[in-house]
């Protein structure tokens, strides 16, 4: 793979993708966390029935962090691209910035994520549909020819 100083809109868009799932779920994090009960947002604890939960607490920890603050953090590796030698451990692409394997993998989560959650919640919304759609979206933007190109390192396991 060619490596490829210019970031082209395809990264630009994975940027806008990794922000606003980022910011969309710390939002409803803290309203789940503030709110437990879901009444904040008109989401009754009887869609809880079919998981192991009995509040929104634990989810709303989850969406905070796992979806929130880990995608900003991500949403950073891609941009500024710094060594990050942990995050290549957590990767077979050793030849592309460990942010750049961080954004595929919040993309199968996110897509992972929203299929738990219509099964414990024996129901589908337009926002599963929605953050379903970011998922998948940020899978095929990071896999882009253009973004991986991007995100190669040099031969001293640097990016540009």
């Amino acid at each position: 793979m060619e490596r490829t100083e210019k970031r082209s809109g395809a990264v630009i868009l994975l940027y806008i993708l990794q922000g606003f799932l980022g910011l969309g779920a710390i939002g409803g994090g803290l309203v789940l966390l503030v709110d437990p009960s879901g009444d904040m947002i008109g989401m009754p604890t009887s869609v809880l029935e079919r998981s192991p939960f009995d509040n929104f607490l634990i989810p709303g920890l989850l969406l905070l962090f796992i979806f929130g603050l880990l995608p900003l953090i991500v949403l950073y590796g891609l941009y500024r691209k710094p060594q990050w030698d942990w995050a290549l451990k957590l990767t077979p692409f050793k030849k592309l910035h460990g942010a750049w394997s961080l954004s595929l993998y919040i993309g199968f989560g996110q897509i992972i994520w929203i299929v738990v959650q219509t099964f414990m919640m024996n129901a589908v919304s337009v926002i599963h549909v929605v953050y379903a759609g970011v998922g998948l979206l940020i899978q095929a933007v990071t896999l882009l020819p253009s973004v991986q190109g991007y995100f190669v390192l040099d031969g001293h396991g640097e990016s540009s």
